[in-house]
């Protein structure tokens, strides 16, 4: 019983940023989705130690496990739209292929950069000749 209300707060927890960060795309008219918007306030919460992990963490385990469950309804979606992927389906594929690639050359490459930067050897200057 105790674990089923913490994992509900931690899940409320979790509604709760979501909920703000939907007022907050509302109030200002933001351009940017409020799902995205929840997930940098949640970031900005977690690394600024406003949240800790610990409060969250059983709700974010369980939900990652079933995430798969939550794309259902787009894949179902999709189905109405089966004369467009008929049409056009190697043309998405390609786009899919492409987009998918340059992100992961660019995310690498960025990484890779960050953590050359980091490794590089830091040397200080001796004032003795």
């Amino acid at each position: 019983m105790k674990n089923t209300i913490l994992f509900l707060a931690q899940l409320f927890v979790i509604w709760l940023i979501y909920i703000i960060s939907d007022y907050a795309v509302t109030l200002l008219h933001l351009p940017i989705p409020a799902s995205v918007l929840g997930i940098i306030f949640l970031y900005i919460c977690l690394s600024s130690k406003i949240i800790k992990l610990s409060y969250i963490e059983k709700a974010v385990v369980f939900l990652n496990n079933h995430l798969a469950f939550f794309f259902l309804p787009y894949a179902v979606g999709l189905m109405s739209y089966a004369g467009l992927i008929k049409a056009s389906g190697f043309q998405l594929i390609g786009m899919i292929i492409l987009s998918t690639l340059i992100g992961l050359l660019v995310s690498s490459g960025l990484s890779q950069a960050m953590t050359k930067k980091e490794e590089e050897p830091r040397y200080e200057r001796s004032n003795s000749l």
